[in-house]
């Protein structure tokens, strides 16, 4: 827990010194979210392995009920509004449906290519449902958590190539399946210059505000970039960039450092576990908390494409915060009950 005390106090200090709406707002949703940890994290998994089959299928019937009575934002469908509370079940699921993909993986007998298919079916209409409301942000990091599952339940790498070379070779074609909006983060990506006051305006704002934090920061409340809003989205996607300017470098080290420890202490229980489930479910927690990590960082300094992504513990949001306390709370419950069986194991 330490590392994500480290990210929880950088974010409430952050969102406290841009506006106090968001930060009274993040408390309340952090003692949700500790709430939720403590409840997951006494919860005997193997329970839960055996709905693996209605948490997929409820998780698709609210992935489903988001384009029915969601609400639109920005020419998006990706939240429900519930007695004034918004919910993004593309972010809460995440847990539960890491917890249904590892049971069926682990109960896999046979790695071939007819077992590698049916596990890619899987995650099919999760991605695509995602992407289609859309948000293709969330939809690249489940498909990449997945994969990255699947690697890891052994399937022979050269069957992703066989899976993907054909989309590779369509990909100049695919254009017409991303929004004007999408195709324009990636020529922006491509060109930063071609648009600055419009589709390169917030890549721009973010370099700006990451350099402009040197070593040290302007200081917390002194960043002009995120105080004077001329960084969009600085609560959320872009709060990396807000982080930035007002402690720096060092700051955003600590920050940097402190994913790596929280990757490092997964990884560690990785290594611990004695069975398939708690290997694939580590992995995808690993591969979601990273992934996400990173592509956030690395799109607010301008090294990939602008994406609909936050910043695991640091982004502002009720959903996405429940959501990593989630996982915090069955990768101890799986813990505590490795420790258990060792404890109780006659040698």
């Amino acid at each position: 827990m330490a590392p994500v005390i480290v990210l929880i106090t950088v974010s409430l200090t952050t969102l406290f010194s841009i506006n106090t709406a968001f930060f009274k707002s993040q408390i309340i949703s952090l003692v949700i979210g500790i709430i939720a940890f403590l409840v997951f994290s006494k919860i005997n998994i193997d329970f839960l392995k055996a709905f693996k089959l209605p948490i997929y299928i409820l998780s698709l019937v609210f992935l489903l009920i988001t384009f029915v009575i969601g609400v639109e934002t920005r020419g998006a469908v990706r939240w429900i509004d519930i007695f004034g509370i918004r919910f993004q079940f593309s972010e809460i699921l995440k847990p539960f449906l890491s917890l249904s993909f590892a049971a069926q993986l682990s109960e896999e007998n046979s790695s071939g290519m007819k077992s590698f298919l049916l596990n890619v079916a899987f995650l099919i209409p999760v991605v695509g449902l995602i992407f289609l409301q859309p948000d293709l942000g969330t939809a690249l990091l489940y498909a990449g958590a997945g994969f990255f599952a699947l690697v890891i339940f052994g399937y022979p790498l050269v069957w992703f190539f066989i899976l993907l070379f054909p989309l590779l070779l369509i990909s100049p074609f695919l254009g017409f399946l991303l929004h004007g909006y999408q195709m324009k983060r990636i020529s922006t990506f491509l060109n930063p210059s071609q648009d600055p006051l419009k589709s390169s305006y917030n890549g721009i704002q973010a370099i700006i505000a990451v350099g402009s934090g040197t070593l040290l920061g302007k200081g917390i409340s002194e960043g002009t970039q995120s105080v004077l809003k001329f960084l969009p989205e600085r609560h959320t996607d872009f709060i990396f960039a807000t982080v930035a300017e007002g402690i720096g470098f060092l700051g955003t080290s600590v920050v940097i450092f402190s994913f790596i420890l929280l990757a490092y202490r997964i990884y560690i229980l990785f290594n611990q576990a004695d069975d398939r489930f708690s290997q694939i479910f580590l992995s995808l927690s690993f591969g979601f908390l990273l992934i996400q990590g990173f592509v956030n960082m690395a799109m607010n300094i301008g090294l990939l494409p602008i994406v609909g992504i936050t910043l695991p513990f640091v982004s502002f949001g009720g959903s996405s915060l429940l959501s990593n306390f989630i996982f915090l709370g069955l990768i101890t419950s799986l813990s505590v009950n490795s420790r258990n069986k060792h404890v109780l194991e006659i040698r």
